[in-house]
């Protein structure tokens, strides 16, 4: 076995943003393993090859044009056995999670489920909302399977590329498909995808009193930046919930988050982990959010946050 082939989901007739993602820490265990990179995806990788990846392979069949888990993976245990890889790395989302485990077990193996780390021959997991770090190794004789949080690694230095095609052509057949397949998974609707935020600013209890939510949606309309909340905002009903960022919220992973009062629980770290860069402004010089800022600000949010809202304009000559 050789090779970590990485499988990409498309989203409609778009690519899902988090199979860039699994691109990229796939990317990383090559690195590690000395190995090379490999995606594949049904109906081809039109648009989506980087240049790390050496070659790529287009599964196509009539029978996987909508998605059955069986369709999926009877095909894709036919590419695998092929392909013969080390190691198979999927996005972590709805569609995977239907079938990557049956998958897995045809092999004899464990998909390693939600990944967020990965480090010489280890896997990273998070346990109990992300108070426990886990580290698992793959054991088993066969491939391993590993699939990959979403904001856990980021897909934005991922270079475009082009490499060798093939179209893999397995062997279905009607019969084997036990399911008919049925509307695709949608999640609740929201006026507002963090996950796709360059800029976020976001408010944590600091704020007091949701009547002072203004001071800093201020900041974010001046920055060009969505708001966001830590929980305890969103339970009080001051902003509404597909605002929340955290373990029970939304996963994000812009370039900049600028944490206005938020302490740092752990439940909301989970959700900002995939920062590129953190800004912290806190009254308490101990707050926890601290140890994951790349700049910091100890003071008053009611005396910082205006004077940095004044600057930005400033700076924009608004």
């Amino acid at each position: 076995m050789n090779g970590v082939l990485a499988i990409l989901e498309r989203k409609g007739a778009a690519w899902n943003r988090i199979s860039g993602e699994a691109l990229a820490a796939a990317r990383n265990l090559a690195t590690h393993e000395r190995q090379p990179l490999w995606c594949a995806a049904v109906g081809g990788t039109d648009g989506f090859v980087a240049g790390a990846v050496t070659r790529a392979y287009a599964v196509e069949h009539e029978l996987l044009e909508r998605y059955t888990a069986d369709g999926y993976t009877l095909a894709l245990e036919q590419l695998i056995r092929e392909a013969d890889p080390a190691y198979v790395v999927f996005p972590h989302t709805y569609q995977v999670r239907d079938f990557a485990p049956g998958l897995a077990a045809r092999f004899g193996e464990t998909l390693i489920a939600d990944v967020v780390g990965i480090g010489e021959g280890v896997f990273v997991r998070q346990l109990l909302q992300g108070k426990l770090n886990a580290d698992y190794r793959h054991t088993g004789g066969g491939p391993c399977f590993v699939s990959i949080q979403s904001g856990a690694f980021r897909a934005g230095d991922l270079a475009p590329g082009t490499c060798e095609v093939k179209v893999f052509t397995p062997r279905l057949d009607r019969s084997q498909i036990r399911s008919q397949p049925g509307e695709p998974f949608r999640m609740a609707a929201k006026t507002v995808d963090l996950a796709s935020a360059p800029v976020i600013v976001s408010v944590g209890r600091g704020i007091k009193e949701q009547d002072n939510i203004p001071i800093v949606a201020e900041l974010a309309r001046a920055l060009g930046a969505e708001l966001a909340a830590s929980r305890p905002i969103c339970d009080n009903g001051w902003l509404p919930m597909e605002r929340q960022v955290g373990s029970s919220g939304q996963t994000v992973s812009p370039k900049l988050y600028l944490a206005v009062g938020i302490s740092g629980a752990i439940q909301h770290l989970v959700g900002m982990k995939g920062s590129k860069s953190v800004i912290a402004i806190n009254k308490d010089r101990d707050a926890p959010i601290f140890e994951v800022a790349d700049y910091g600000v100890v003071g008053d949010l009611f005396e910082v946050v205006p004077a940095l809202t004044a600057a930005v304009r400033k700076a924009k000559g608004a």
